[in-house]
Formats: C-alpha cells, structure tokens, sequence
C-alpha cells in the first residue's frame, strides 16, 4: 500500500509531504484548488508519460517519489529482484524527475528505470480510476486475470498455460521432424555414435590434469630418483654429509659454553638448520620410497593420453573440453528425441493435446458460472448507480482451436442505459460511467484484487443525493479490503470516509501554491457544511454535517 508520497515544484505545487494510512481516505476542496494534482503526480511514478508544463514555474525540475508497502505482494518482490530493482526489504520506492526541457528520468528503489519498468511495477502497486487515467480493468489480461481470480480458478488457469506449452512444443518437434526427417535421421545417428565413442573413453571432468601429472612424474622416475639419492648423499650419508658436520660443530661449541655463555647465540642459529636438515633427510627418504619406476603403468598411461588426444584432434576441441562437448551432444540428443520415433512422437502430442483439452474445459465450465455471477451482480449494483436500465456482461468469445489462455477471449461489456447493444468496457464514452462501473466491480471482486492500493477521480460525477450515499457506502466497504483515496465533491461520499483531507490554493509571494492538509473532526464538519451549503455556512448545515459525519 502507498506509504508516502513527496511531490516538488509540480504544477501549482511547490513542496509537498504526505503520509498516508489504510481504510478510505476522501480528497475534498473547491473546484480548481488541485485535488487532482496528487493523482497526476502518481501517475507519473507509475509511468505515464510527462512534458515540461508540469514543472512549476520558475523553477529547473519537478521531483514526484512515492514510497510502498509490498511486504505482502511477493509476486513484486519477485519481479523487482528479477529485473535487478530490488531494494530494501518490503519497500519499493518509486521516483519521477522532469527537468524543464521536458526530459525526465525515472528510478525504482534508485536505480535507474524505464518507463515501461515503471508502468510494470505500477500494475502491482495501484489503479487509478477515472475519466482518461490509468485503468487496469480496460486491459484483456487483467479482466481475464480479474474473471479467474473470481471464480478461484487462477490455479487451474496457470495448469492450462502450461499445458498449452507442451502440446505446442511437442507439435512443433513432431512437425519438425515430418518436415526434416531424413536430416534429424542423419544427425541423430552421428550423434549416437559420436556419444558412444566418448562415453568408452569414461574421462571424468577433472581427468585430464591428473593424467598430465602422473605421467610426468612416472617419464622422469628415473632422474628424480637420481636427484633424491644425490641429496640423500650428501646431506647425510657421505663421509663429509652436511649433516655430520653440523652435528660435530654443533657438540663442539656446546662442549665450549662452559667457558663463554657467548656462544649460546650461534648455537641458537645452528640448531633450526640442524633440525630443517634432519626434515630435508627424512622427507627425500619417504619420496625415494613412494617414487614408482613401474614401466607397465607408464606405457598404460601413455596409451589412455594418446587415446584422448586422437578423440580431441579428431572433434577439434582440447582433450580437456571432451567432457564438455559430450554433455552438449547429449543435450542434443535428448532436444531430437533420443530414439523416439516420429509415430511415438506423435501419440505423446495427442496425449499432450487431450490432457490440455480436459484442463481448458474444466476452466471453462469454471468461468461461465463465475462470469453469470459476476454480470448479474454488477449489472445489480448499476441500477443502484444512476445507471437503471443498464447491463454488465462478461462475454466469453469460443476460439476455435483454444490458446495459452484457454478456449474463450474474454472481455467485459456493458450498456450503460435501457436498449442500447453491450460495447466493451474500454469504448464506454462517460469518464463517470467507466468510473462507477469500475467501482462496482472493484467493490464485488474485492476479495480477489491483487492490487493494494486503488484511486477513484470523482467516481461521482453527475450523480447526487440517495446514489451519492450509495457510492460512499461502497468505498467504504472497498477501504475495509484495500487502502482507498477518492477525489469527491459531494459531502454524503466524504462523510463516509475513514479520514479526508483539504486541498486548497493560496496565495504565496505572488504565487498561487496548492496545499493538501488533514482535517481533524471539527474542521471535517466545517467542510461537509462548505460542501452541503455553498458559500453561506449556517448552524443548520453544520448541524447537518455532524449528523451525516455521526458526530452529535
């Protein structure tokens, strides 16, 4: 949910700070005070696109960052950490500048953004409704998304998905194959022979050096047996050994320490080296014991080295990359089926494709209950409205070979009066139609909505009194289910909200400055009373918004 919002020098906006909380919080002021600034400013941290007459004048930039709540909304956290846009835990920070050129520079948890990146975060986060704005409900995806949610068939959805997928990739190879058979024939069988003759030679991955190692050691057993011997010789077997003399020098100078304390010194250097040579003596004996001069193990092992070689010259590869090379052709191998024949093939794709037909049909069945449901109660909540004699339908379109997304297009239609044809939701010509509609069905389909936070812009418009109420009786109940903000001008929608905020301009050093502060419990009357009665506040009417606000 929308934690914070910060907006500098954004059209008649100089510096403004905003917390907000859950529950239905309503946006209230005299017409032309700004109350739609705060939407327009969001929008543009969801990724709508922007011009320099945004930025105040007299200044070099506008700077919009809005803070979120997606603790609960892992499929976001999903998405931000695939996109390398994570940033702290449960907090998804997003920011719009606009330089006075026009230019501007989006950024996600402050790295920079797209804004296409940005429209994809905003689907997650929030819907504004109303006349011309961003509006999830319009996109086929999201009232298929909406349709599925409602009938708790997501799950079964996503089964449908991938089914698809593997009826599609099977018919894909099989068609593959019919069209190259002779070719995939050809590669298929060098590729079993090639796999063969690598799989006879077993080389490990780590093989190679160790093979190069052992060889070299066993070719040269010879001269390093030689070379231990020599130092066995002299350090400690020969008549003047090193390690003789030490000795005898050593015994010598701890014979004189009796005279002179003074050599206690030397003898300190001496007797490390006697020890290191003593080490030397015994390491250069275990080596001449473990040295191999076994000439059937070398001539084995130039063999398995010449055997690698003639398969590395032959594939030209290095001998080391062999292992890799066969995991590649394996992987080929299992990409042409294996041995699959093209008759197998295509038993596995009619099995694929049955198993994808009873999942769609299962979904269907599913989504033609929910969508009757769904029409009827929305088309209910119209009449309720100021829309009487309207219609709502959900209209699920037959595909004749079905797709991804099942058997059926999708797609909301309404009537908005008695006697006219059901058009798509996206061609409805009224802003506040669209909007009450949408409010409708936001308000059915609460349950379900993925997205936290939603914007209703004067959901209201055109109507007033017994319909005012009922419209914020329903954002009431939508603020029980999500965090909920609605620009109104009528007084029976702001009364019912949580809490209500005043936007109003002032005047301010030769400028005029829009201002949004939160109302406490009198000035929330003094501003139901400015809406009910005009320009004239009487006792009456303040008494009248006590009463609608439930305040005595």
């Amino acid at each position: 949910m929308l934690r914070f919002l910060s907006i500098q020098n954004f059209v008649i906006v100089d510096k403004l700070e905003l917390e907000f909380s859950g529950g239905f919080t309503a946006l209230t002021g005299e017409t032309g005070a700004g109350k739609s600034i705060l939407i327009d400013a969001l929008s543009l941290t969801l990724g709508e696109r922007a011009d320099a007459g945004v930025v105040r004048e007299g200044t070099d930039r506008s700077d919009i960052s809005a803070e979120f709540d997606v603790a609960n909304l892992p499929d976001l956290q999903s998405w931000l950490r695939e996109n390398d846009l994570a940033g702290d835990d449960g907090v998804c920070l997003l920011r719009r500048v606009i330089d006075s050129g026009g230019k501007s520079r989006g950024y996600i948890n402050g790295s920079t953004a797209t804004l296409q990146q940005m429209r994809g975060a905003g689907e997650y986060l929030l819907d504004i409704h109303g006349q011309n704005a961003h509006q999830s409900l319009l996109r086929g995806d999201a009232q298929r998304g909406l349709l599925d949610a409602y009938a708790d068939q997501s799950a079964l959805a996503q089964q449908v998905a991938d089914a698809w997928r593997r009826w599609q990739k099977l018919r894909e190879r099989r068609t593959a194959l019919e069209k190259n058979a002779a070719a995939i024939i050809a590669e298929r069988e060098q590729l079993d022979w090639q796999v063969r003759e690598l799989d006879a030679l077993k080389l490990t991955g780590d093989e190679w050096g160790s093979l190069q190692a052992d060889h070299s050691r066993l070719a040269h057993a010879a001269s390093l047996l030689e070379a231990v011997q020599a130092g066995l010789e002299s350090l400690s077997e020969s008549d003047n050994a090193a390690l003789a003399q030490i000795n005898a020098v050593i015994s010598r100078l701890q014979s004189g320490l009796q005279h002179d304390a003074g050599l206690q010194n030397v003898l300190d250097l001496l007797q490390p080296a006697q020890i290191q040579l003593q080490e030397a003596v015994h390491e250069l004996t275990h080596y001449a014991e473990r040295l191999d001069l076994d000439p059937a193990k070398l001539q084995a092992l130039e063999e398995r080295l010449s055997a690698l070689h003639a398969a590395a010259r032959k594939y030209r590869v290095a001998p080391a990359a062999l292992p890799e090379l066969l995991a590649t052709w394996k992987l080929r191998q299992a990409e042409l089926g294996g041995d699959l024949s093209g008759e197998a093939l295509a038993q596995e794709e009619k099995t694929a494709q049955a198993d994808y037909a009873t999942h769609a049909k299962k979904l269907s069945a599913g989504r033609n209950k929910a969508a009757k449901k769904l029409s009827e109660q929305v088309t209910a909540a119209m009449q309720s409205l100021a829309m009487s004699g309207g219609e709502f339908a959900v209209a699920l379109t037959p595909l004749e070979t079905g797709n991804a997304h099942g058997l059926e297009h999708i797609e909301f239609q309404v009537a908005a009066h008695a006697g006219t044809t059901p058009r798509p939701l996206a061609k409805v010509a009224s802003g506040g139609e669209l909007s009450r509609i949408s409010l409708a069905i936001q308000v059915i389909t609460s349950r379900v909505a993925a997205v936290p936070t939603l914007i209703f812009d004067e959901v209201d418009a055109g109507i007033g009194g017994r319909v005012a109420e009922i419209v914020g009786g329903l954002l009431k109940k939508l603020g029980g289910e999500h965090q909920v903000l609605c620009v109104t001008h009528l007084p029976q929608v702001a009364a019912r909200a949580d809490a209500q905020w005043q936007v109003s301009k002032a005047q301010t050093n030769g400028s005029t400055l829009s201002q949004i502060r939160v109302l406490k419990k009198d000035e929330r009357i003094e501003e139901i009373a400015r809406m009910l009665g005009g320009i004239k506040i009487t006792e009456t009417t303040r008494k009248h918004a006590a009463e609608m606000l439930g305040l005595k």
